[in-house]
């Protein structure tokens, strides 16, 4: 493969300066192998220093011929402008050569919302005569209560939770920690599954600081929490596409609606740019017509 040594410079650097994930990492390398797969595919065996702003954009065009989505395509650009950013800073490139590189134009798409009466039906429909479902009580109140990734979520420790002084410490991308409140009710959830379902298992070597348990003691996982959120979503007749992101979606929609400060929102989710956090400044449609009908004239009958 073309370019072996500086795709693990990059790999290092990622993790060792920029304290990625394994995951986002590996995307980042992913980005890297197409546009190396493609120059192999058409017989440009480049040097880095060789690549220009023509190679990208018929790299570009090769990948909209073989179908990749335009929100894909912004993603590639995404990890090859960090790519070449780091090959500048390491002198292996004189100039950036996606800095002139345009990325498709993107539709914002607003994200699925679920409303407060939907998640309460979702909540009602836990069987709380099961221990799995005094667990997933907690799991969604905690979700809900503080707008988590599910991979923090899932990884939440019981070393982090100071729920006497109703916060917890969350340890999220980039392993950037921030300190996020926590509800009454979820504080009231957790210690109920604490006291009398966690401290009845087997647990497994390692999680012991672990919340969130499956039966055996061991950690669970993201897609277990997908499947429990589309199960009570199906029992609860709701008709909508849900994961455990709408409820991080719903939180941080129902805090704007409800008035919070936007940079206060940014700092609960952990987002590096408030541009992320705007999105949830949209408003449901039958809000603002409800809005009209009450304040506009012209909406009265």
């Amino acid at each position: 493969m073309i370019w072996e040594a500086d795709r693990k410079g990059f790999r290092n650097y990622l993790f060792a300066e920029k304290g990625l994930s394994l995951n986002s990492i590996n995307a980042y390398l992913h980005d890297i192998d197409l546009l190396t797969n493609y120059l192999q595919a058409t017989g440009q065996l480049l040097q880095i220093s060789d690549v220009k702003l023509k190679t990208l954009q018929d790299f570009l065009k090769w990948l909209a011929e073989f179908g990749i989505s335009e929100n894909s395509q912004a993603r590639i650009i995404s990890g090859l402008r960090a790519f070449f950013n780091y090959t500048v800073q390491e002198t292996l490139c004189v100039e950036n050569p996606t800095d002139l590189l345009e990325a498709p134009k993107l539709k914002r798409k607003l994200p699925e919302v679920l409303a407060f009466q939907e998640i309460e039906a979702m909540l009602a429909e836990i069987d709380l005569s099961k221990s799995d479902g005094t667990r997933n009580k907690a799991i969604l109140e905690t979700l809900y209560s503080c707008g988590l990734r599910v991979s923090e979520l899932v990884g939440l420790q019981i070393s982090n939770l100071y729920l006497g002084l109703g916060f917890i410490r969350i340890i999220g991308k980039g392993n950037k920690e921030r300190l996020v409140p926590i509800g009454s009710h979820a504080v009231k959830h957790i210690q109920i599954y604490m006291d009398h379902v966690r401290c009845f298992l087997d647990i497994k070597k390692g999680n012991e600081d672990i919340l969130f348990l499956n039966k055996f003691g061991a950690k669970l996982s993201r897609i277990m929490i997908f499947y429990i959120i589309k199960d009570l979503a199906e029992k609860a007749k709701i008709n909508k596409t849900i994961s455990p992101h709408t409820f991080r979606h719903s939180f941080a929609t129902h805090l704007i609606e409800g008035g919070a400060d936007l940079r206060a929102v940014q700092e609960m989710l952990g987002h590096e740019s408030i541009t992320t956090t705007e999105i949830y400044t949209h408003m449901d449609q039958s809000y603002l017509r409800e809005t009209l009908i009450q304040f506009h004239p012209a909406f009265k009958s």
